[in-house]
């Protein structure tokens, strides 16, 4: 197999056309000259489009092993958020602790979450919203009884909790406030969502409660607020305009545009 370049090759290839020129004459070698001169070209530019093909897929190795690299480092950089914001939950659940040794971090009805750590939890979880830009949604849930009958009264504490924890996610918390309303904390979320999950956890609480009446304020961030007070009043104000209705009702919060 011939190992040379097509330049090499070529003048090997003129160096036999002056021989047999000399040994035919003028006019038969300017035809073999035309003639290999076409197959000198061809040779060449066969050699140049083997060389760029192989340049082409080492090119597109290269690249391969680029995109992988960025792969690898992206995973990488996920890593080290999430680990930042466990280390931070575990920081502040541990302040919580420590600075509330007299209150209970769950409610000892329901096993629920306590409103101590709820306004903790969306600190941390609204933390972690804005560096991985994603949406956090509250929604704020006040059941009662016995609205048909002009006697309010709020529901069995135990049979709602249970309501809400055979819903919600396991990525999702919630909690049970002091004046006896409920909380429920969702990851990554919008207001549709948080809604969808509303009505849910009313259908489970009809289930056992029938003369239920759910009422739900939600708010989202970035949506309804950047802070945790914007947040929080938003899904407050919410949860009022729900509960002037004798009915079932969930209110999403206003923009905070608006």
């Amino acid at each position: 197999m011939d190992r040379r370049t097509p330049l090499a090759a070529g003048s090997g290839l003129l160096a036999v056309v002056a021989g047999v020129s000399a040994a035919l004459g003028a006019p038969a070698a300017v035809g073999l000259v035309a003639a290999l001169a076409g197959a000198m070209a061809a040779v060449l530019a066969v050699g140049a489009l083997t060389q760029a093909r192989a340049s082409e897929r080492r090119a597109v190795a290269a690249e391969t092993q680029i995109d992988g690299l960025r792969g690898e480092l992206h995973v990488a950089d996920q890593g080290r958020r999430d680990a930042e914001a466990r280390l931070e939950w575990r920081t502040q659940l541990t302040a919580v602790r420590r600075a509330t040794e007299d209150d209970h971090l769950t409610d000892a009805t329901t096993g629920l979450l306590a409103e101590g750590w709820f306004v903790v939890a969306l600190e941390s979880r609204l933390a972690g919203a804005r560096r991985n830009l994603r949406p956090v949604a509250v929604v704020v849930l006040d059941v009662v009884v016995g609205l048909s009958g002009g006697r309010p009264a709020p529901a069995d504490p135990r049979r709602v909790a249970a309501a809400v924890t055979a819903t919600i996610r396991e990525a999702d918390d919630a909690f049970r406030l002091r004046d006896g309303v409920f909380a429920l904390l969702l990851d990554d979320t919008t207001d549709t969502g948080a809604m969808w999950t509303a009505e849910r956890v009313r259908d489970a609480i009809a289930g056992v409660e029938p003369d239920a009446v759910l009422w739900a304020g939600v708010a989202c961030y970035p949506a309804h607020g950047l802070t945790t007070d914007e947040v929080l009043d938003r899904a407050d104000t919410a949860l009022d305009a729900a509960r002037e209705w004798r009915q079932h009702r969930i209110e999403v919060a206003t923009s905070v545009e608006s």
